[in-house]
Parts: C-alpha cells; sequence; structure tokens
C-alpha cells in the first residue's frame, strides 16, 4: 500500500464533508455538523480562503484529512498555523498516516515562515494524546478554550 498526501482541491469538497462527519461521529458531535458542501467550498476555495486541507490517500482512496489555517501570536510577532481537524479512517489507522499528516502540516508550518504550530484535542480522547505526544506535542493544560456562539454572541454583539 502506498499513500500520498496532496493538497484539496475544490473537487474535494464532497471528500472533506463526509471525513469531517466521520470525525463528528467519533468525537460524539455529529448533530453539531451545519456546514454544507457550499460553504466549505466558500471558505476553502474563494479568492480569499479562510481554510486549506490535506488529503491522505491510500491507492487512491481518500482515507485521512487535515484541515488547517494561519493564526497570529502577538508575543512572536509571527503567524501560525492551526490544525482544526485531524480525521484518519479507522480502516486506516495503524498505517502511519496521521503521522504523515502531521509531518506535512509540520513542513508547510516551517516552509511559510510559522513560529507555532497548534491544535485541540478532547481530553477523553487518550489515544489521541498519546498518539500527539509520541509526535513530541506539549500539552497547555493551563490554557482553556473560550467560546461565544449563537444566542449569546448575538447578545454580546448588540452590546456594541
Amino acid at each position: 500500500m502506498t499513500h500520498v498526501i496532496r493538497f484539496a482541491t475544490a473537487a474535494d469538497v464532497p471528500v472533506i464533508l463526509h471525513l469531517v462527519r466521520e470525525l463528528a461521529i467519533y468525537e460524539r458531535a455529529l448533530d453539531k455538523v451545519v456546514a454544507t458542501e457550499a460553504l466549505l467550498h466558500d471558505a476553502m476555495f474563494a479568492a480569499t480562503p479562510a481554510a486549506e486541507a490535506l488529503i491522505a490517500e491510500v491507492d487512491g482512496a481518500p482515507v485521512g484529512l487535515a484541515l488547517f489555517f494561519h493564526n497570529f501570536s502577538t508575543w512572536t510577532g509571527w503567524r501560525g498555523l492551526y490544525l482544526e481537524d485531524l480525521y484518519v479512517t479507522p480502516e486506516a489507522r495503524g498505517l502511519g498516516i496521521g503521522k504523515a499528516l502531521l509531518q506535512r502540516l509540520a513542513a508547510v508550518a516551517v516552509e511559510r515562515g510559522c513560529a507555532r504550530f497548534e491544535w485541540q484535542v478532547l481530553t477523553w480522547n487518550t489515544p489521541a494524546i498519546d498518539f500527539y505526544r509520541a509526535m513530541g506535542a506539549e500539552l497547555m493544560e493551563e490554557w482553556r478554550t473560550c467560546r461565544v456562539s449563537g444566542d449569546a454572541l448575538a447578545r454580546l454583539a448588540a452590546e456594541a
């Protein structure tokens, strides 16, 4: 079996959405996925893309996804690379696909002059945590994610 890691094209949008939904099932949150092919296409392939993706293929079949975008650190003065989603299909796990996706993303970050490569992991996902630590990732235990969305976002915006 040979694997290929390549940048996604607009033709990959249905595959991307399919893999995002599979990831959401694994993370017990399929009901939270409201993205459509049209939304993903606009986000990834508009004049100013909000995100990019790498697709992993084994023998020509898509088996993995790494969806990412750039962020910025005022502390370093440099942009970073933020991994939003990393997913490898169950049948392709153990083939080195996840590691290959992370390695390729690290190379992209270095090529683009990024000071950091970051992502989040669910606290209950111990297989992923162990995998990330083995790749050299530092878990930032002292940081917490803050989110304002839905009605709370609308209320906060209305107070401006």
